[in-house]
């Protein structure tokens, strides 16, 4: 019989502060070499001050890995789960020597990115690879799991969490609301930006599909860097705006490109996006991002499930 073809799976996500004083420093990690305004990050700054100083990413990140660690082992897959961030604590190269330490060599790359880019996707790849040469030749290799912006169990964890959003809104606004999907905006010239465009959409699609609604859009938030360049639109903001000019009276915001909430979510739609509701009588209620849900947390146990034993089968031959 062959040995088993991996013997841990590292998480991997963006991290962020875990109090004040944490804000700048992290912000440092991500805008070291890029031309972002001084107005701009003071900004962001104020974001995190409103949403109480830190983001929850760090430890929500943690819950997913526990609770997967959990499944796998009741599956059958006992696997030992680490986390590794790109801009912060656990850095990824300290986590891969942590892992080389405990005698890990060959481990399964969850990247917590649903949909796929240069900065969502490859970046995560080419971090690692920096990573293993700086830990060097006892550094495990990692073989990334496919995406699943359409997975079955993805689409059913966003379906449930709409449902229970348009709960939440007032029962005569509700059949007629837009489902409105956001993800991260990023620049059009950004290699992937296409593949990204066609990924959001296809995973909404999916979405209405089970929910048997037909009015939806997708709209674009937390863009950064320079306004003269152009990045992908319609803003969130202007979105509703032009909802309500149009007769529109209610939505459910739909954070389709985010698994867990962190400033994005917190600060950009629970805030922002709903102040700009709010200013043009709009009734706005916001989908959960998948989180934990026993469905997400699911779809990576089978998916990790079947590439172990995809690799088991071609080392027997």
């Amino acid at each position: 019989m062959p040995e088993p073809s991996y013997d841990a799976v590292l998480m991997m996500t963006y991290g962020g502060p875990e109090s004040p004083d944490e804000v700048r420093p992290f912000l440092d990690n991500i805008l070291r070499g890029k031309p972002v305004p001084p107005q701009r990050i003071e900004e962001v700054v104020e974001h995190y001050r409103l949403i109480g100083g830190k983001s929850p990413i760090n430890e929500l990140t943690f819950a997913q890995a526990d609770r997967l660690g959990a499944e796998l082992a009741d599956a059958g897959t006992p696997l030992p789960v680490y986390v590794g961030m790109r801009y912060w604590r656990p850095r990824l190269a300290d986590t891969l020597r942590e892992m080389a330490d405990s005698g890990i060599r060959r481990a399964i790359g969850v990247i917590l990115a649903v949909q796929q880019c240069d900065s969502s996707w490859q970046q995560y790849q080419r971090e690692v690879a920096e990573a293993r040469r700086a830990v060097g030749p006892e550094a495990p290799q990692v073989d990334f799991l496919d995406g699943w912006h359409d997975h079955p169990l993805f689409i059913q964890a966003v379906v449930d969490h709409v449902r229970e959003a348009l709960d939440g809104l007032p029962g005569d606004r509700r059949e007629h609301a837009r489902i409105v999907f956001t993800a991260h905006s990023i620049p059009l010239d950004m290699d992937g930006a296409d593949t990204y465009v066609q990924q959001v959409g296809e995973g909404a699609k999916r979405v209405m599909e089970a929910l048997g609604r037909s009015r939806w859009s997708v709209a674009y938030q937390s863009r950064t860097g320079n306004p003269r360049d152009p990045w992908l639109e319609p803003d969130i903001c202007g979105a509703l705006t032009g909802f309500a000019r149009v007769g529109e009276t209610a939505a459910v915001l739909v954070p389709i490109g985010f698994v867990c909430d962190h400033v994005e979510v917190l600060y950009d739609l629970d805030i922002e996006a709903r102040q700009a509701a709010k200013a043009v009588g709009m009734a706005v209620t916001r989908a959960k991002t998948v989180g934990t849900h026993p469905a997400f947390i699911r779809m990576f146990v089978e998916l990790i499930a079947e590439r172990c034993a995809r690799n088991q089968q071609a080392a027997g031959k």
